[in-house]
């Protein structure tokens, strides 16, 4: 837990444990019938609202959503733009986490939309056993519409 003091700055540690303790809690109503994996997440804006999200399988896998993404969704369609941070926890089904579950390449790219590089990543196993990165650190060439080179 040694880089949350680097990552203290903008989000306090209890704010840190709040989060993780929220995503943890969202895996409860995660729909995982297939892979049996359920991952919770807990979003909060720059204004300290929190929207959770969890993973959510289908018999087509291409249209299961992960639980970060459930969140962004949540938050954009009711306006929200601004993002500071997001705790996620993830682990077998009925069962509390027991590793790291780092969000996919997919999310990562919807959280470089609207977090931006120093966006904040817990990523939880409880709320004493956390890992905090910038989206940076996890996703460390992404690009946002600001480098598209075409515009309407």
């Amino acid at each position: 837990m040694g880089e949350v003091q680097a990552v203290m700055k903008r989000t306090d540690k209890e704010m840190m444990i709040r989060l993780a303790g929220q995503a943890i809690k969202a895996r409860e109503n995660s729909y995982a019938p297939y892979s049996g994996y359920c991952v919770g997440a807990a979003l909060m804006t720059t204004q300290g609202k929190i929207y959770t999200g969890c993973n959510v399988e289908n018999a087509s896998y291409g249209a299961t959503n992960c639980a970060e993404r459930t969140a962004f969704f949540k938050a954009v369609s009711e306006g929200e733009r601004h993002f500071e941070a997001i705790a996620v926890a993830g682990g077998k089904a009925g069962e509390p986490p027991a590793d790291y579950a780092w969000p996919c390449g997919i999310c990562r790219q919807v959280m470089q939309e609207f977090g931006g590089e120093d966006f904040l990543v817990i990523v939880a196993i409880s709320t004493e056993d956390f890992i905090v990165h910038t989206l940076q650190d996890i996703l460390p060439h992404g690009f946002s519409g600001e480098k598209l080179t075409w515009r309407y």
